[in-house]
């Protein structure tokens, strides 16, 4: 009768833990949505401020590109006011000591700007270079970003095996004792049941020796003739019918007894089996997440597998491109370039090898010409002694002052006039001779103006066009630049060929031009370092950002592989139905058949029968289809998106909610470790000062202070304090047992008195009904 009470509580703690579960479940909902929410707005806050910084980067970068390029047009034009005024004066016939002057200025001009330059250089390379090593040192320390989260990975891998088996032991362990209890329960039933078939076998017996007990005392035959000692033979009768009446009734107090036992343990039955079937729907889920556990588990190991394959082909290449930069760093030989910034350089060094090439050509065929114009000079000098030299004005353009101009093929023309309306009068076969040699040299010098230019042209539109960070096409462009250099050089060949063979050029021109190759080859040189410069910066804009894009790209295919579980949601239509015809037959629209609907319209719009706007109407409709058709997979690509990534918030959610478990269990713990040592702290402090006491003369007692003594009275009261709050709970679980054993014990004394007020209420009825019966019959009876 005790098992009852205790099965109810049972069932009251099991339903107040349902309620506290699923409290705690609310809550975790609650703070699952308020984490995703500031997840969003971190990440919202996050892009907006790299956007930010991006814009004032791009306006930072274009504002100095700009003063830069002023700057540098500034230079420019200047120097070529510089320059013009320098022609001007040497055409104008100034004495030599003004044009070594002169030379002289411009050579020290170009010398300072060329060491500054210079300088510049060096000194960006040396950012360049602590750039790079910045950039190694952020790619180790993601190496070792990447070992530290592997590790992590690998103690959460653990540490969720070890869960996985401890509720795979926890729930085998709960289900045994549940079998284990059921069998129980149904043995006592079995064994109660067996008990009450007796004892209904022994209550039928009963009842049938009382019928026909009552049926032979009770028939009148027996009482017509009585016999001798009939009053001791009646009143022994009278007394085993009394005493069978007890019996019976004491039986079918028995009997009422057991069936409301048997109501009790069927009903305690019932219990049994619906909380068995509630631990099997427990058991469900957690035999499913048992089973996704392990798959997580094996994705993990699996993307575990794949960043270590990952950490050690970045280590390798990290390795491999240290050993790279330490050969490139090693002087002397060819070079191998592992990295777009040693491909640049490279690639700038041959392009200035190649100007000092073109331009070391460019002054031997000055040289040359300025020759066979000596050489003409003399043999002319020989046939007219007496004629005066002619004044010629040198137009300085063809080396490039002006590399977008075309004003360069017309200045020969005009100095060739000016230097003819300059002439003396001569005779008329000098003139024709002077005359042709002329035109000839002309016609030779526009033609090499021309090629330099065109030259120039060539080089400026490669450095345009060519990216500074495509190593395919910086080969390319190396491959034609040596390809156009033979050709190039080939052509200079036949030039100094054909000009040995004629061998007529005017001296003046080319005495005149010499003093000016320095000045050229340092605005060359000014020319070339500007662009190398500006390379340089695009290149170390392009590296950072680059780099910074690859950071931004590993850390997001991480998160993504942390987050993404195995499965792929494919939505595709099958071959023969398309995705708008799938749309349409979930719509209802079964009839139409969208291929043939766009083979009937490609056959509508070739035919020519038509006007020319149903035509185009038709192929309109064709097209809106076909886009209709592309922007449903459009759909349903963002729809399967869409699912990963409510499936990825899931695991996050579940993540977030077994860290959550996770931290209150230690929470827990450690409180009561807190707890626990406050309490024996206070129990050491206490057995302290009981000893003190007890012994107030010893040395320890003389070693304390007052205030430390004041503090071991306090702890003793806490102690005692702690004890009798101890001890009141135990009085009072007692009392409330003993109240519960009181409450039962009252229980089944009330149903005991009930059923003997019953009994002697059948009792009473009974017997007054015999007392008439008997009284009756001998009243009737004569």
């Amino acid at each position: 009768m005790y098992q009852v009470p205790k099965s109810r509580a049972q069932i009251r703690s099991v339903g107040k833990l349902r309620e506290r579960f699923q409290e705690l479940r609310a809550q975790r909902e609650t703070e699952q949505h308020k984490h995703s929410v500031t997840l969003t707005e971190l990440r919202v806050k996050l892009h907006e401020e790299k956007q930010r910084e991006v814009a004032a980067t791009r306006e930072s970068l274009s504002r100095q590109h700009e003063t830069e390029l002023a700057r540098a047009a500034r230079l420019r034009e200047t120097e070529l006011a510089r320059l013009q005024a320098l022609v001007c004066i040497l055409r104008d016939g100034a004495s030599g000591e003004l044009r070594n002057a002169l030379k002289e200025e411009a050579r020290e001009e170009a010398r300072r700007s060329y060491e500054a330059e210079k300088l510049r250089l060096t000194q960006e390379l040396q950012e360049a270079k602590t750039l790079r090593r910045q950039a190694e040192e952020a790619l180790s320390n993601a190496v070792q970003a990447d070992r530290a989260k592997a590790a992590d990975l690998r103690v959460a891998h653990q540490a969720h095996q070890e869960e996985i088996q401890r509720i795979k032991r926890e729930s085998e362990r709960e289900i045994r004792r549940l079998m284990e209890e059921l069998k129980s329960r149904d043995r006592v039933v079995q064994s109660l049941e067996k008990e009450l078939g007796v004892q209904a076998g022994q209550t039928q017996r009963l009842l049938l020796q009382k019928e026909e007990s009552e049926r032979h005392y009770g028939s009148p035959k027996r009482e017509v003739a009585p016999f001798f000692g009939e009053n001791t033979d009646s009143d022994a009768d009278e007394r085993d019918v009394r005493r069978f009446q007890l019996k019976i009734a004491e039986l079918q107090a028995v009997i009422r007894k057991l069936e409301d036992r048997n109501t009790l343990l069927s009903d305690e039955r019932n219990e049994l089996l619906k909380r068995v079937r509630e631990t099997d729907a427990e058991i469900k889920p957690l035999m499913e997440k048992n089973k996704r556990l392990n798959k997580k588990n094996e994705e993990l190991q699996q993307a575990l597998q794949r960043m270590e394959d990952k950490l050690k082909t970045l280590s390798r290449e990290n390795a491999e491109q240290k050993e790279k930069s330490q050969q490139n760093l090693q002087p002397g030989g060819l070079k191998k370039h592992t990295s777009l910034t040693d491909l640049s350089h490279a690639h700038e060094q041959q392009e200035v090898e190649y100007l000092h090439l073109q331009i070391n050509e460019q002054r031997g065929i000055i040289d040359e010409l300025m020759q066979e114009r000596d050489k003409l000079i003399i043999s002319k000098k020989n046939r007219r002694k007496n004629i005066k030299l002619p004044k010629r004005h040198v137009v300085e353009t063809y080396f490039g002052f002006d590399e977008e101009s075309v004003d360069s093929e017309t200045s020969s023309l005009t100095s060739y006039n000016t230097d003819r309306t300059d002439h003396t009068p001569a005779t008329p076969e000098e003139d024709l001779e002077d005359g042709f040699s002329r035109e000839e040299a002309e016609l030779r010098f526009r033609q090499l103006t021309r090629e330099y230019q065109a030259l120039q042209r060539a080089y400026a539109l490669l450095q345009e066009t060519t990216g500074p960070l495509d190593p395919e096409r910086h080969c390319r462009t190396r491959e034609q630049l040596q390809t156009e250099l033979i050709g190039c050089q080939a052509r200079i060949a036949d030039l100094e060929r054909s000009l040995a063979e004629k061998g007529q050029v005017n001296k003046k021109e080319g005495g005149e031009k010499t003093p000016l190759t320095p000045v050229t080859l340092a605005l060359l040189l000014i020319v070339s370092l500007e662009q190398c410069e500006m390379r340089l910066r695009s290149e170390v804009q392009d590296t950072l950002d680059q780099n910074e894009l690859l950071e931004f790209r590993i850390l997001e295919l991480e998160e993504r592989e942390r987050r993404s579980p195995a499965f792929n949601l494919q939505i595709s239509a099958s071959e023969n139905n398309s995705i708008l015809q799938l749309h349409c037959q979930q719509e209802g629209v079964k009839d139409v058949i969208i291929p043939d609907l766009m083979k009937k319209l490609d056959i509508l719009g070739d035919n020519g029968n038509l006007r020319n706007e149903e035509q185009v109407t038709v192929i309109q409709a064709g097209t809106v289809l076909s886009l209709c058709e592309k922007w449903l997979k459009q759909i349903d690509s963002t729809e399967a998106a869409l699912t990963q990534k409510m499936i990825d918030l899931e695991n996050e959610k579940e993540l977030f909610s077994k860290q959550k478990g996770f931290l209150e269990e230690e929470l827990d713990y450690r409180k009561q470790a807190l707890d626990q040592a406050q309490l024996r702290v206070q129990e050491l402090e206490a057995t302290l000062y009981a000893a003190l006491q007890q012994d107030p003369d010893s040395c320890l007692g003389e070693s304390l202070s007052d205030r430390q003594r004041a503090k071991l009275a306090e702890s003793m009261d806490a102690v005692r304090r702690q004890i009798l709050r101890q001890s009141r709970h135990a009085d009072t679980l007692v009392l409330q047992q003993r109240m519960e054993l009181l409450q039962s014990a009252q229980q089944v004394g009330i149903c005991a008195c009930d059923n003997y007020q019953n009994f002697q209420k059948a009792f009473v009825q009974a017997f007054l009904f015999l007392f008439l019966f008997f009284s009756l019959a001998f009243i009737l009876w004569p």
